[in-house]
């Protein structure tokens, strides 16, 4: 297994012929299913435990049933039953549960690249519940634990005179990201859990409130409010600063990671080009590198207010994260369940 300093840059990922340009496969074995995660490995996780102070935790996570109309309309709203065998008992039941509706993690069989497949040339006919091909149960059973590192995007920018406009979806660069940790005073090493906070959770339940006391939303409406979010630059120069600082996990506070919808990006494959491939909410989405051609841990709707304005405080910007996604053979994404400690 090569050491991340042993790892090629993205300019040289794009280079090889051996695979199709751009991609990781193969860097970490014909058979890796965990991709960025081996950036992960266990002296990083005794550098995070070092970092442990106070002990203090901060839940990552919102409640199942925080948006009781779904984000994204494929992904309903879950059923929670509670019963009991006799008066003295009670057990519950969850239906209709989709484990990327709130705070989630994406598995890398999440998304394919149209032109070059799934991650590390797997088998499309196997990606199926009950087939652990790619599944995120691979998270799991290797563990997300090591160092966190929050980059408070949305109070940097304020703070400059240049505060995010949330009814935009404002793609913001890496080189914002650079600023902003360099403003931060913190460093980013092989193996980070980086957290990105935009600010976007805290505008879109603010929207639904003001929706809702208008009347103009409620559990069972059909027109949701209008999904816009801030978010990373769908570009070639996004997934090489990810890419180059060796990050294990990218985890932000909005709806994809990147800025949605990605009306604003350039990046077109050659399936769209040609015609064979029509334009769909997909295109242009930075997904399709990050995580079929990179094998990027990608985390989504991570409640990070709370962290951030402690973080902000004291002024330090590294902590410990722990997540543990399900053990679900074949699960396309899941509950994040992530905390951090300080």
């Amino acid at each position: 297994m090569p050491r991340p300093t042993d790892v090629p840059s993205y300019e040289s990922l794009l280079a090889r012929t051996d695979v199709p340009p751009g991609s990781s496969w193969g860097l970490f074995g014909a058979d890796d299913e965990i991709g960025t995660l081996n950036f992960l490995a266990p002296e990083q996780r005794v550098r995070a435990a070092g970092l442990v102070r106070s002990g203090r935790t901060f839940s990552l996570d919102l409640p199942l049933d925080a948006f009781p109309q779904p984000l994204i309309p494929h992904r309903g709203a879950l059923q929670h039953s509670v019963f009991g065998l006799n008066e003295f008992h009670r057990d519950d039941r969850i239906d209709n549960l989709f484990p990327q509706a709130t705070s989630q993690i994406d598995g890398l069989r999440h998304f394919g690249h149209p032109d070059h497949g799934f991650y590390n040339h797997a088998d499309p006919q196997r990606l199926i519940a009950g087939d652990p091909l790619l599944g995120v149960q691979r998270f799991a059973e290797h563990g997300i634990v090591g160092r966190g590192v929050l980059l408070d995007v949305e109070r940097h920018l304020a703070r400059r005179g240049e505060p995010i406009d949330h009814a935009d979806p404002q793609p913001v660069p890496a080189q914002v990201l650079e600023e902003t940790a360099v403003h931060q005073g913190v460093d980013l090493e092989p193996g980070d859990i980086l957290l990105i906070r935009f600010g976007w959770l805290g505008h879109r339940f603010a929207q639904l409130r003001d929706a809702s006391n208008a009347g103009d939303v409620d559990a069972t409406s059909e027109a949701p409010v209008p999904l816009v979010s801030v978010g990373l630059e769908a570009s070639h120069e996004t997934a090489a600063w990810l890419w180059d600082h060796r990050v294990a996990v990218a985890a932000a506070d909005n709806v994809a990671l990147e800025a949605w919808p990605a009306t604003a990006s350039a990046l077109r494959v050659r399936a769209e080009l040609d015609g064979t491939l029509p334009a769909s909410s997909h295109t242009g989405m930075l997904h399709r590198i990050l995580i079929p051609m990179l094998g990027l841990v990608i985390g989504e709707l991570w409640q990070l207010d709370e962290l951030a304005d402690t973080c902000a405080a004291e002024g330090r910007y590294d902590f410990m994260v722990v997540a543990t996604p399900l053990k679900l053979p074949g699960g396309v994404g899941s509950p994040a369940n992530a905390v951090a400690i300080l």
